[in-house]
């Protein structure tokens, strides 16, 4: 149910016309139907506004999503959005951007994916390769949704670690730093022991055989002997851009 449709059945509670027991059936009844619920409150309870989470969802579901969190031109972004997902969501919302390779979707927001990147911010995303650039740049979108100045230095993994050499400087200044690597999981490692921010580590699952589908990454990451680091899910991009967020908001309020 949409704000709107809300408001109005509050009204009709409020002049008597509708007991609560009776809106609360009606409220039931209309989340059953599209079997979405959403969590208005969240940003004002938790620091972070709700995201739609694309997979398992119908292309209606999938819109009933973001059309509640979009009402009135608020900033809208979905995940793991697939082509098919995608293609639905642009000609309902126009206007709004698929960004294909990171999986993401916004509506009445610009993620700015596409192009040359800024490899300077408060939040620096690093990728280790371009087999992890999936990832890397749905931390990216996400983060700069979540309201953070965020750039992106790819490409630095510790097969050719004088890469990352030109870019301490920016790391340095950075308030928090997000490594997304798959294969032996090291950069993470190498980036705390050289920074004073904190390290948010993705593991991803690139690699061969014995990677075990980002596990081997994630046991690297997890084991680090690098103070300052923090561990999420295997491709999980999204929820280090969540961990991110919540560093910065955090340092400002206090």
């Amino acid at each position: 149910m949409d704000t709107k449709a809300l408001r109005k059945l509050l009204d009709r509670v409020s002049r008597g016309s509708m007991s609560p027991d009776e809106a609360t059936r009606t409220l039931d009844q209309d989340a059953l139907a599209t079997g979405v619920t959403l969590d208005h409150s969240r940003e004002a309870r938790s620091g972070l506004p709700e995201v739609v989470f694309g997979p398992g969802k119908s292309l209606e579901q999938l819109a009933e999503a973001v059309r509640g969190l979009a009402e009135g031109g608020r900033p809208a972004l979905a995940t793991r959005v697939e082509p098919v997902q995608g293609k639905f969501l642009l000609a309902e919302f126009p206007g709004s951007e698929y960004h294909l390779k990171s999986g993401l979707f916004a509506a009445n927001f610009r993620l700015n994916l596409d192009g040359p990147q800024p490899a300077a911010g408060e939040a620096l995303v690093v990728s280790a390769g371009a087999a992890d650039h999936k990832v890397a740049l749905e931390a990216l979108g996400a983060a700069r949704f979540f309201g953070l100045d965020a750039g992106f230095v790819p490409d630095v993994g510790v097969a050719g670690l004088h890469r990352l050499a030109s870019h301490v400087e920016a790391l340095a200044k950075a308030r928090v730093v997000v490594a997304v690597a798959g294969m032996d999981g090291a950069l993470p490692s190498v980036l705390a022991g050289l920074l004073p921010a904190p390290v948010v580590a993705v593991p991803t699952s690139a690699g061969y055989g014995a990677s075990f589908g980002g596990v081997a990454a994630l046991l690297t990451m997890l084991n680090t002997c690098a103070p300052g680091v923090s561990v999420v899910n295997i491709d999980n991009g999204f929820g280090a851009a969540c961990v991110a967020a919540k560093i910065v908001r955090s340092r400002e309020r206090h």
